[in-house]
C-alpha cells in the first residue's frame, strides 16, 4: 500500500503546480487585460506567507494592514482593481525607506512592487500593486506642515498632504501656493509627480515648476533631499516622473500673497477660431486675468442656463437666447484676484480686458466669490454628485496635449464628428505657454511654445450602454487617439496610459533613454509604481 506520505507529497506537488498555473495566469491578465475585478492574489504558498511574516517583523512606527487591502484597490477611474498584498500605513519617512529596502533585499526572491497611494485619483489603476505593497501617503505624520514668510515665502508639507489643507493652513498667514490643480483634494506628491495643471499655468507654470525643494525615498530606500543644486538629475526626474524614480516625502513649495477676493467670469463663443484667438491674446498679454480655462459645450441648454444661479447677467437674459440644441458652443471661463479694498481698479481693469475680446454679445456671466470658495469650486460639484450615488462610477477620462498649430483641425474633426452628442461630462479646453514650464523635467509637452490642454473628463453611467456608457466612451477616446496619430498631430498624453513599453518610448520620443537611465540609477529593480506598466520588475531595461 501507498503511504499516506506519499499521498501528502503528491498533493504539495499538484498544489504548487497549481499555484503555479495561478501566477502565470495572473501575469498574463495584467498585461494584456484593460480590467479585472478585484483580481486576488493567491497567498497560499509557503513563499507568500514567508513574505507576510517577514513584513510583520520590521521595526517600523507605523504598520502593515494585511486584512482591508480591498480600500486601495480602486482609483477614482473605477475601471482596474487590484488587491495588493499589504497596505503599509507609515507613520515616518524611515518607515517607507526601511520597507523599500526590505524589498530590495528580498532581490529575485520574490515579485513584490511598491506603489505610493495619495488620495487614490489616478484613473488606470496607477496607485494599485497587485500582489505588492501600497503605501498609503496621507498616513504620514512627519514631516508636520510649515509655513516659511520672508521675501521668498513657501511651505514645507509632507507628500501625503491634501492641496486644500496648504490652502487653509497657509492663508493664515496670508499666502498662498502660486499653481493649482482645479480639484484640491489630491496628495502633493501625487499631482508633483505627473505635474498638477490649471488656468494659473499660463502665468506661472504647472506645479512641478513651483516646487524649491524635495525629499525622497529612491527605490535603493536611500532618503535623499534634492533640488536645482542638490541631487539635480533625481529632483528632475522626480517632477513629472510617474512614480518611477522615488516617493516625494516631502516638498517645499513657492508661495506668493493671497487676495481674499475674486471676480469670477463665463463668457460664450459659438466661433471657434474666435475663441481661440481670444484665449492666445489673453496669455500672452502682459496685464491679463489670473486664471483662464475654456470648455466645450454640445447640447447643453440646461447647464448654461443654470448658471443663472451662480452668476449674474448684465442684461436680463431669455432663455430662448440661450438654445444651443445641436450647436457647439465654447466658454471661456477667466477670473481676476483682488482684495475688497481695490474694487474699483478691479472693475476698471476687467472691464478694459473683456472689451478686448469677440464673444456673443449679452452672454457675460460674472460673480464675485472668495478666494477658497473659486479654488474649491470643484469640490461643490463633488458633494451634488456623491448625493446622487454619481461620484462612484467609471471615468474614462483621456488628457491631451495639443500643439497651437493643430488645435483647429483637432477640433474640426472631434468636436464636428467625433463627438455630436451631449458629452457626459465637461470638456477643457484651454491654452498655455510652455515658456513657463521648466524643460529639464520629466514632464513631456508637445514641441510647440504654446499648446492647449484637451481634457474630456467623461463619467459612465451605472448600467447605461448608450453613449453615455462606458464601452461607448471607451470608443470614442479610441477614435480621437487614433485621429492624432495618424494626422500627425504631435499631441501628447497628459496622466498618460500605455500598455505597451513601445507606447511608452513612443511618448517620451528622444528622451526616453533619459528617462531609462534614471530608472536604472534609482529603481534598478523596477519595484516603484507598477501600475504604470513601463517597466517590469527585475527586466533588464532595453
Amino acid at each position: 500500500m501507498l503511504s499516506c506520505k506519499f499521498f501528502r507529497q503528491s498533493a504539495e506537488m499538484l498544489l504548487k503546480v497549481f499555484l503555479v498555473l495561478l501566477l502565470n495566469l495572473a501575469e498574463h491578465n495584467i498585461n494584456h487585460c484593460s480590467y479585472l475585478p478585484h483580481a486576488t492574489p493567491d497567498f497560499t504558498n509557503l513563499s507568500s506567507l514567508e513574505l507576510v511574516s517577514s513584513l510583520k517583523k520590521l521595526n517600523l512606527n507605523g504598520n502593515f494592514d494585511f486584512e482591508n487591502t480591498r480600500r486601495v484597490a480602486n482609483d477614482f477611474g473605477n475601471r482596474y482593481h487590484f488587491l495588493p498584498m499589504a497596505v503599509l500605513l507609515p507613520k515616518t519617512v524611515s518607515d517607507i525607506s526601511t520597507t523599500i529596502k526590505h524589498v530590495i533585499n528580498m532581490g529575485h526572491n520574490s515579485e513584490l512592487t511598491v506603489t505610493a497611494r495619495g488620495h487614490g485619483h489616478s484613473l488606470q489603476g496607477q496607485s494599485q500593486s497587485h500582489g505588492g505593497i501600497v503605501i498609503s501617503m496621507e498616513s504620514l505624520e512627519e514631516p508636520k506642515m510649515h509655513v516659511h514668510t520672508g521675501e521668498q515665502p513657501y511651505v514645507d508639507v509632507s507628500g501625503g498632504e491634501l492641496w486644500i489643507n496648504i490652502l487653509h493652513e497657509t492663508l493664515k498667514q496670508g499666502l498662498s501656493p502660486k499653481s493649482w490643480t482645479d480639484y484640491l483634494y489630491l496628495t502633493v506628491g501625487g499631482t508633483l509627480s505627473n505635474a498638477g495643471i490649471s488656468g494659473q499655468a499660463f502665468r506661472y507654470g504647472p506645479q512641478i515648476n513651483n516646487v524649491h525643494r524635495l525629499e525622497i525615498v529612491t527605490g535603493k530606500g536611500d532618503i535623499l533631499n534634492c533640488s536645482a543644486k542638490e541631487n539635480a538629475d533625481l529632483f528632475y526626474g522626480v517632477l513629472g516622473g510617474l512614480g518611477q524614480f522615488g516617493i516625494i516625502t516631502r516638498a517645499r513649495i513657492s508661495l506668493e500673497p493671497a487676495p481674499r477676493s475674486v471676480k469670477w467670469i463665463r463668457v460664450l463663443y459659438s466661433d471657434f477660431n474666435l475663441f481661440t484667438k481670444d484665449q492666445e491674446q489673453l496669455i500672452s498679454s502682459d496685464i491679463s486675468f489670473d486664471y483662464i480655462e475654456g470648455f466645450v459645450i454640445i447640447n447643453r441648454t440646461g447647464l448654461i442656463n443654470n448658471w443663472r444661479s451662480t452668476f449674474s447677467p448684465r442684461e436680463p437674459l431669455q432663455a430662448s437666447q440661450f438654445s444651443s440644441e445641436g450647436k457647439t458652443l465654447y466658454c471661456l471661463e477667466m477670473a481676476k484676484y483682488f482684495n475688497p479694498e481695490d474694487g474699483n481698479i478691479i472693475n476698471q481693469e476687467t472691464e478694459h480686458l473683456l472689451s478686448k475680446l469677440n464673444y456673443i454679445s449679452h452672454t457675460l456671466f460674472q460673480s464675485e466669490v472668495s478666494y477658497v470658495n473659486f479654488l474649491n469650486r470643484v469640490h461643490l460639484s463633488e458633494i451634488k454628485l456623491r448625493e446622487k450615488g454619481l461620484w462612484d462610477v467609471p471615468h474614462p477620462w483621456l488628457n491631451l496635449l495639443v500643439p497651437k498649430s493643430k488645435i483647429y483641425s483637432f477640433a474640426e474633426e472631434v468636436f464636428g464628428h467625433i463627438l455630436t452628442d451631449t458629452s457626459n461630462g465637461p470638456i477643457l479646453i484651454y491654452p498655455v505657454n510652455q515658456s513657463r514650464w521648466n524643460h529639464k523635467t520629466s514632464m513631456v509637452t508637445p514641441s510647440e511654445d504654446v499648446f492647449y490642454l484637451v481634457a474630456f473628463l467623461t463619467s459612465a453611467m451605472p448600467s447605461s450602454s448608450g453613449s453615455d456608457g462606458l464601452e461607448n466612451i471607451l470608443t470614442k477616446n479610441k477614435r480621437i487617439l487614433d485621429f492624432c496619430e495618424m494626422a500627425k498631430l504631435g499631441a501628447k498624453q497628459y496622466l498618460p496610459h500605455f500598455d505597451t513599453q513601445d507606447g511608452w518610448r513612443a511618448h517620451f520620443g528622444p528622451r526616453w533613454d533619459v528617462f531609462a537611465r534614471r530608472k536604472l540609477t534609482y529603481d534598478p529593480l523596477s519595484i516603484l509604481t507598477p501600475g504604470q506598466r513601463i517597466f517590469r520588475k527585475g527586466r533588464a531595461i532595453s
